[in-house]
């Protein structure tokens, strides 16, 4: 298991929100560069970003299912 995961699965639904905002405001600013033809300063960061994402709702939707 990923490091991230690990750090993911010890936060309450609250947290992962309230991170997944975050990631998803940070996401926008890099699609916004790329859009704009503005080379990121790092590309693979778009990448890690989706994936935490995915893990995060996927996490999320785990907490609904159990409660």
């Amino acid at each position: 298991m990923s490091k991230i995961m690990k750090e993911l699965k010890g936060l309450s639904s609250d947290e992962l929100k309230s991170r997944s905002r975050e990631m998803k405001k940070e996401l926008m600013k890099l699609n916004s560069q790329v859009s704009t033809g503005t080379a990121p300063a790092n590309p693979g960061k778009l990448k890690q970003i989706k994936k935490s994402l995915a893990r995060m709702r996927a996490l999320l939707h785990q907490h609904e299912v159990v409660q």
